[in-house]
């Protein structure tokens, strides 16, 4: 497996960082995360968990966007009436500002999908529904050529394999703003014109004061080398696995139509839902009425 390798900075004082926004974030839900740490062929792979341990639940895996962590989806405690009825697993991909290790593989092979199976197997997974936000579907979509038999379902949220990202005017400002100069205000500006679309899709200010937080950190600290999400095109016909399309009407990063176009070409009988929200931009893993819909699906009798 050919390695990027991606790191922060100042790896010891980095690492304190996150962890201590780890704790800010529990404390704000008033909840743990159960934490574990696997050895894959990327290397650690650092794993947050709730109600793991309740084996007589439905699992559920989920995969986090670029430059973000798997604990996003939690932020307003966003997980919490999923985490009622199953089993969830917060996966950090490997060469993401994250605890995992900053190897990652050629974009373009199956090799996240080869790791995704090993985090199945460490975790002894035999069968579940999973989710990925933008890079994450991504991902969700390499796990479901290489290990469609254990999937149940996958949840694709505004992802980034039907496309590529637009070159729009707007969207290359507001997404390259904060890369250059990674401050408070332009991160705020690219959250307030990409990531929600306010007042419908927001986060409380506590929370988005920790996101706020976090991207200072996974921007300014860390030196990204990982391979950037693309269009999968005709490797998509290949999938076998029952999948649901979910998008955000603003989202100016992955407009949705051609994601639509595309999902509908390629995977023909296997999209078996496609959802549009109407109030929601690119973030719509922070948008509770996407997570209430994925709580229907995973549910439902």
């Amino acid at each position: 497996m050919k390695k990027n390798y991606s790191f922060f900075k100042n790896r010891e004082k980095d690492n304190l960082a996150l962890n201590a926004w780890v704790r800010k974030l529990e404390q704000a839900n008033g909840y743990e995360y159960e934490k574990v740490a696997i050895q894959t062929s990327l290397g650690k792979t650092q794993i947050y968990g709730l109600n793991t341990q309740k084996l007589d639940l439905e699992t559920l895996v989920i995969f986090p966007g670029f430059r973000t962590t798997a604990l996003i989806w939690d932020l307003d405690r966003g997980l919490q009436a999923l985490s009622k009825q199953l089993r969830i697993f917060l996966i950090e991909i490997n060469g993401q500002p994250n605890l995992s290790e900053g190897n990652s593989p050629n974009i373009k092979s199956l090799d996240y999908g080869k790791w995704g199976a090993e985090v199945f197997e460490k975790l002894n997974i035999e069968s579940a529904f999973i989710a990925g936000a933008s890079f994450g579907g991504l991902v969700c979509m390499k796990i479901s050529l290489v290990i469609p038999k254990k999937i149940k379902s996958v949840f694709l949220l505004n992802p980034g394999c039907f496309r590529t990202i637009s070159f729009g005017l707007k969207n290359m400002y507001y997404n390259i703003l904060p890369i250059i100069n990674p401050s408070e205000k332009n991160i705020r500006k690219f959250l307030d014109k990409v990531v929600f679309h306010k007042p419908n899709h927001s986060l409380s200010k506590e929370s988005e004061n920790l996101l706020v937080e976090y991207l200072i950190l996974a921007i300014s600290k860390f030196k990204d080398n990982t391979d950037k999400p693309y269009y999968m095109g005709n490797q998509l016909n290949q999938i076998e696995v029952d999948t649901h399309l979910l998008v955000g009407k603003n989202d100016i990063l992955l407009p949705p139509n051609t994601s639509i176009k595309n999902a509908k070409k390629h995977l023909n009988e296997n999209l078996k839902s496609v959802r549009i929200f109407e109030q929601s931009g690119h973030g719509i893993e922070c948008h509770k009425p996407c997570l209430k819909y994925i709580e229907n699906h995973v549910t439902k009798p």
